[in-house]
């Protein structure tokens, strides 16, 4: 290496509102040297997600440690290895990690999983949240054959995965939710939604209704609040509803937490399964996730939205905009 310097983004205070760029800084530090059993990873890409934005705060109700101001934050990352002293990982080889921010990441090798080069028709594709996708689609809502299906969030890295992934399990009609009519035109147009519900068009309720005339079988919930109230509401007769994520309390302008009304004589009297469910107890899902959307990619039936900023620099502008809704698909910075 001929550069023994990389640059890191690091946490340089703590919001009180939306995520803004002077609450990062991007520092210069000396590329490390890897001890035995530990490995040096030039980092390619990483994915941002909108925990990114919980893990702002000091304190988090996700099983993720909240990041620490002055340091590096931290996030799914792909890259090459430089130096695996004493391991059985070797120069060249493609790997993921949790330590993206950072230009190199210095980690014990146990802490980094080997990926097939030759698998992806894009190596960003690793960065996919598609694995919650199918996570949701599969064993939270347990789509079938026939089935209308609602996914609230359905522009983000999730919810434009989770669409197609529903059709694969035979949905009928796959209705979305977003922020915009132009991201509502893309949903429909690029990626197969039938129709698609606004928020700030008016009442939630009222729109999915016309979306969905028969009813709902099937809920794909990213968002909580009045999306989820709404989609319990039209859900028929033995629908089940995973909460996958909740966008509405982790973007909320004042950090607020967004509540759900439930009315629990109703899911009773309608025998509806209403099921939190998350990745970490699912990751066996991960490998069969790659394998089926390689599959998709290189035949055509899956696609990948995402953006892709260039340089680490692209890094607190990349959350900013992921939090604003700027764009529709995954988040990716590439280095």
């Amino acid at each position: 290496m001929t550069n023994r310097t990389y640059r890191e983004v690091r946490l340089a205070a703590r919001p009180t509102g939306p995520v803004t760029d002077d609450l990062f800084e991007i520092v210069e530090v000396p590329i490390p040297e890897p001890g035995p059993g530990q490995v040096l990873v030039r980092n390619t890409h990483m994915g941002l997600g909108a925990v990114m934005r919980s893990l702002m705060d000091e304190h988090n109700d996700v099983p993720i440690p909240s990041y620490e101001v002055g340091a590096p934050l931290h996030g799914h990352a792909i890259g090459e290895v430089v130096a695996a002293p004493g391991t059985d990982l070797h120069p060249g080889d493609l790997v993921e990690h949790q330590l993206g921010w950072r230009e190199y990441a210095l980690l014990d090798a146990d802490a980094a999983t080997r990926l097939d080069p030759d698998l992806m028709p894009d190596p960003a594709a690793y960065l996919s949240q598609g694995s919650t996708a199918l996570m949701g689609i599969e064993r939270g809502a347990e789509v079938r054959p026939g089935d209308t299906v609602f996914v609230t969030g359905a522009a983000g890295g999730v919810g434009s995965l989770a669409g197609q992934v529903a059709r694969q399990f035979g949905a009928t009609r796959v209705i979305g939710s977003t922020g915009s009519q132009q991201k509502a035109d893309r949903l429909i147009k690029e990626l197969g939604y039938d129709a698609v519900v606004i928020r700030g068009a008016g009442p939630i309720e009222e729109q999915l209704r016309a979306a969905a005339p028969d009813g709902i079988d099937a809920v794909f919930d990213n968002v909580g609040g009045e999306q989820l109230e709404a989609a319990l509401a039209l859900a028929n007769r033995n629908a089940r509803v995973a909460v996958v994520g909740a966008l509405a309390s982790q973007l909320s302008q004042d950090g607020t937490t967004v509540k759900v009304a439930v009315d629990s004589l109703s899911l009773l009297i309608r025998s509806i399964t209403l099921r939190g469910i998350a990745l970490y107890n699912h990751r066996d899902l991960i490998p069969q996730w790659n394998r089926r959307f390689a599959a998709g990619l290189r035949d055509g039936t899956l696609t990948f939205p995402h953006a892709r900023l260039q340089g680490i620099e692209q890094a607190p502008r990349a959350l900013r905009e992921l939090t604003e809704g700027r764009h529709l698909g995954a988040v990716v910075v590439e280095f």
